[in-house]
């Protein structure tokens, strides 16, 4: 019982240490501290840019959008309900990414931060922290990889599978700097940010099937 416990409290120790480290960025923009960290990196992601670059920096903004992050979730959606029949795994992803979009309106609401006007490839509009593809990115692979995790048998397609998981989640990132519509802080703050939901959410979804796994061992007791 001791080792479950522990087990269950990493989740809310992990989304404790993500939100102070998105505290610590939302400050440092709002003193304007965080600048030359945002410079750096534009000039190191923005300085590989060519014709090709482009293009594939704009596969994966497209990839992270709002409409194809939406088709990509009702499709894992029927796939759990349909052919797995995981009714709880397709409500804990749900909450996962309408709670992250909700999060990220009413922080941009906030802190009204302008988005990057040197070097943009695309137009977008709206305010720039935190970065609402960033999130979305993290929440909907980050919510697929916590789900899919227990279905792979083997260590090698764990490893892969969160290498694959990961390497989308950043991608998508360094395509909005790249592109020159989000700083860096936008970024790794909505990173954070959606850190901080997800195993939010991961915490509330173990305590409760460990609860239901509680009352059907009484009931059967």
């Amino acid at each position: 019982m001791h080792n479950l416990t522990k087990k269950i409290s990493i989740p809310l120790l992990v989304a404790a240490l993500c939100l102070i480290a998105f505290i610590s960025i939302a400050l440092s923009i709002s003193d304007n501290q965080i600048h030359r960290f945002d410079a750096v990196l534009i000039d190191l992601i923005q300085g590989m840019e060519s014709p090709g670059m482009t293009r594939f920096m704009q596969f994966f903004t497209w990839i992270g959008s709002e409409l194809q992050v939406v088709v990509i979730t009702v499709i894992v959606m029927l796939i759990l309900y349909v052919f797995l029949r995981h009714k709880r795994e397709l409500l804990f992803l749900a909450i996962v990414l309408a709670g992250s979009t909700l999060l990220n309106a009413v922080i941009k609401l906030i802190f009204q931060r302008a988005r990057p006007t040197i070097n943009r490839i695309i137009e977008v509009s709206g305010y720039s922290f935190p970065s609402g593809h960033s999130m979305a990115a993290f929440s909907l692979y980050g919510g697929l990889a916590f789900l899919i995790w227990k279905h792979i048998p083997t260590f090698t397609g764990r490893v892969c599978m969160i290498a694959a998981s990961g390497a989308f989640i950043l991608m998508i990132g360094i395509s909005r700097i790249y592109l020159g519509v989000h700083y860096p802080s936008d970024v790794v703050g909505g990173y954070f940010l959606s850190g901080c939901w997800l195993f939010t959410c991961i915490w509330f979804y173990r305590r409760f099937l460990q609860r239901m796994s509680e009352l059907q061992a009484r009931s059967l007791a």
